[in-house]
């Protein structure tokens, strides 16, 4: 082989890296999807949306069925409102439908969680999801357990005296 050939090889194999590595970052950031506007959009008001992101998935049993549209503030609820954008062949989520934000994995994206009810009228356009649960913020849980750990202590410190 001269080293003409080695040199077009060589750049093949870096235009194939270059464009893998675009691929890799389109699909861990979401943008993927960007352009997708076909569907509904529903409403949901958490008290803590912690890390949850514009474009994060929303699921039925571990499947995506949406994206997180927007994330804005009541003045009057004083809570996050998620809007929903579900998708056109996802039409039959029943009104009484709740919402969960969760964490996939120990360090993972959040995401909002959709657990269908059991009424028999179904969401549509502009609709809100009226049970929902906030997300689990770290901080809060770690401070609890310290929390209990110290009245624990301060108890057993009593009961000695």
């Amino acid at each position: 082989m001269n080293s003409r050939t080695v040199e077009i090889w060589v750049g093949v194999f870096v235009a194939l890296g270059i464009a893998a590595l675009f691929m890799l970052a389109m699909q861990v950031s979401n943008l993927g999807t960007l352009s997708r506007n076909d569907g509904y959009i529903i409403t949901a008001g958490f008290e803590n949306v912690g890390g949850l992101k514009v474009r994060a998935p929303v699921t039925v049993s571990g499947v995506r069925v949406g994206r997180v549209e927007a994330i804005d503030y009541d003045h009057h609820s004083f809570e996050a409102v998620v809007s929903l954008r579900i998708d056109a062949k996802h039409d039959s989520f029943p009104q009484d439908t709740s919402a969960s934000i969760y964490t996939s994995g120990l360090l993972g994206e959040q995401y909002v969680a959709l657990e269908p009810g059991g009424s028999l009228e179904n969401l549509k356009d502009g609709d809100r999801v009226q049970l929902t649960q906030s997300a689990l913020v770290m901080e809060q849980v770690i401070g609890q357990f310290l929390y209990s750990m110290a009245a624990d202590n301060s108890a057993a410190d009593n009961s000695e005296q």
